[in-house]
């Protein structure tokens, strides 16, 4: 009953802790000060982009610690649902061990909302003046862009347009190849063959008066691995929450925070890359006379993925490059350096969240960045050999290996005639409801009805619903908080009805997890025998060669 009343009261802190960030503004989770460089509303064609500098960590100021001889590294956090700042919500992150490395570093946020007609290239426009920015404050020189999931693809499409890019890129689960994977890898690929496709963004985004809930996005990937993100969560919460309560608590000011996409945006990027899968075709364009060719990047890229990512895969990262550079030998005639950096466990958040993988792999990267430039053109694997395990040895305790690889050698499975079908059929949807049903759901929305729907999202009102503002029944949990804590009695791990609960909890998640196997291969085969099958031969008009 105690742990019952500290587990409730718990989930009452997060909802006032996600009220008072809306009440806010919901300004970015960083645990480090900083200052406002550059605010992309003011630029023309203007976005909801804004680029911080990092200034302090605590009270200790950055000047006297930072190594005049290294460029400036950005780090540009993912839009993909969420706020910004899980870059750097804690000192063990890509920002503190940037800085530790004595690198002057800069962050790149953005705003709840987007500015109104906001487009994908209006952000691309927005992001490179924020690098020529960093670059004429550092004498010229290029900074090293570090980019999370889509933060990745976004410097991506940066270094490929037509005016390019300086500097190396780092992409930290940056999915470039969309239509990569394999069954059980990646199972959010098949979405939009049973959505339909585009047209359901763009009808939410029409009921949203203009702009699309990111809370959408976050519930997809909750339902994705629900054992994890629905039940373990929660369970390891009430299982130890004298001590699990407010790492969960820091975690969840982040995770709950929901952020808007412009109906442009959204549509940009599900029909050019989550469907259309023309990036590495080459046929996203950037305007009117520029279309993105991976071919033109120049900078040298460091690409790092997990076999634990079930959103990225190394599939999706990786399998861009035989798809650009047929061989070995294209790649070196382009002039183009590619590292990749594979991890065995760490799941997608933990790619750019997990202390551990912050002081080890992302420490190594930054300590060898110059030597990766230095590289001859060519594909390779980085290989960190750490005898002790430990992520906080010394430099002289481990050693990065580059080891050349083929191209060739990196075959992923792909239905590339299916998701063809898929984006043919995604097209002829968005059309119907783009000339007959749009109109008049505009016609019907507006802002008060936007509100409506967004403060009556399920991923809002399971949480709110916990505050004694929504419910007065949870005052009473806050009256008893303070006692049941001032009277704790902690059972001991022996117990027996401590183990038996242990053990539930893992039959439970075991059942979801074979649940969601289940669910996943079912919909593997779905996708299948919708979508791909055999090619009909085209009919023979030849007269000679039909006899």
């Amino acid at each position: 009953m105690q742990r019952q009343t500290l587990f409730f009261d718990a989930l009452r802190q997060r909802a006032n802790t996600m009220l008072a960030h809306e009440r806010d503004g919901m300004p970015p989770v960083l645990k480090f000060k900083y200052e406002l460089v550059a605010d992309a509303a003011t630029f023309e064609p203007a976005c909801n982009y804004q680029l911080l500098k990092i200034l302090e960590i605590g009270d200790i100021c950055l000047d006297d610690c930072l190594d005049p001889d290294k460029p400036p590294v950005i780090i540009i956090d993912p839009r993909a649902g969420h706020g910004p700042g899980i870059g750097g919500f804690k000192d063990d992150s890509e920002v503190g061990i940037a800085l530790h490395e004595g690198y002057p570093v800069y962050f790149v946020v953005f705003t709840p909302d987007p500015v109104s007609g906001q487009t994908l290239a209006d952000v691309l426009a927005g992001l490179r003046q924020f690098v020529e920015l960093v670059a004429e404050r550092h004498d010229g020189e290029a900074p090293v862009l570090y980019g999370n999931c889509q933060g990745g693809w976004a410097a991506a499409l940066l270094a490929a347009d037509c005016e390019g890019l300086a500097g190396p890129i780092v992409m930290n689960g940056s999915p470039l190849s969309y239509w990569a994977g394999e069954p059980g890898a990646n199972p959010m690929r098949l979405a939009a063959g049973f959505l339909g496709g585009a047209w359901i963004n763009h009808f939410l985004s029409d009921l949203g008066n203009g702009r699309f809930d990111g809370a959408w996005l976050v519930q997809n990937f909750e339902t994705l691995k629900p054992e994890g993100a629905i039940f373990r969560k929660y369970a390891d919460l009430f299982e130890n929450v004298d001590t699990a309560a407010d790492r969960f608590l820091d975690f969840e000011r982040w995770w709950g925070g929901f952020y808007r996409l412009s109906r442009e945006e959204i549509l940009a990027i599900v029909e050019n890359l989550f469907i259309g899968n023309r990036l590495e075709k080459g046929l996203v364009k950037l305007g009117a006379h520029c279309e993105i060719d991976l071919k033109q990047i120049r900078n040298p890229l460091v690409i790092f993925a997990s076999h634990g990512d079930n959103i990225t895969p190394p599939h999706q990262a990786l399998g861009w490059i035989p798809a650009v550079y047929e061989t070995t030998e294209a790649l070196i005639a382009a002039d183009q350096r590619i590292v990749y950096l594979i991890n065995q466990h760490a799941g997608h958040l933990g790619i750019f969240v997990s202390a551990s993988v912050a002081r080890l792999e992302h420490r190594a990267m930054l300590e060898n960045l110059s030597d990766i430039e230095a590289l001859e053109p060519g594909l390779y694997e980085m290989r960190i050999d750490n005898p002790t395990g430990d992520p906080d040895c010394d430099h002289d305790q481990y050693i990065v290996r580059f080891e050349p690889r083929r191209v060739e050698d990196l075959v992923f499975e792909t239905q590339p005639e299916a998701f063809e079908r898929v984006g043919r059929l995604s097209a002829q949807l968005e059309t119907a409801y783009s000339n007959f049903a749009s109109p008049w759901v505009r016609a019907w929305s507006n802002p008060v009805t936007a509100e409506l729907m967004k403060w009556s999202h399920p991923m809002r009102v399971t949480r709110y619903m916990f505050s004694e503002r929504f419910n007065p029944a949870m005052a009473m949990t806050a009256a008893f908080a303070p006692m049941v804590r001032a009277n704790r009695k902690v059972v001991n791990e022996d117990n027996r009805f401590r183990t038996a609960e242990k053990m539930g909890v893992d039959w439970i998640e075991t059942g979801l997890t074979r649940m969601r196997e289940s669910r996943d291969a079912a919909s593997e085969l779905a996708f299948s025998w919708l979508y791909d099958w055999p090619r009909l031969p085209e009919p023979i008009k030849d007269e000679a060669a039909k006899k």
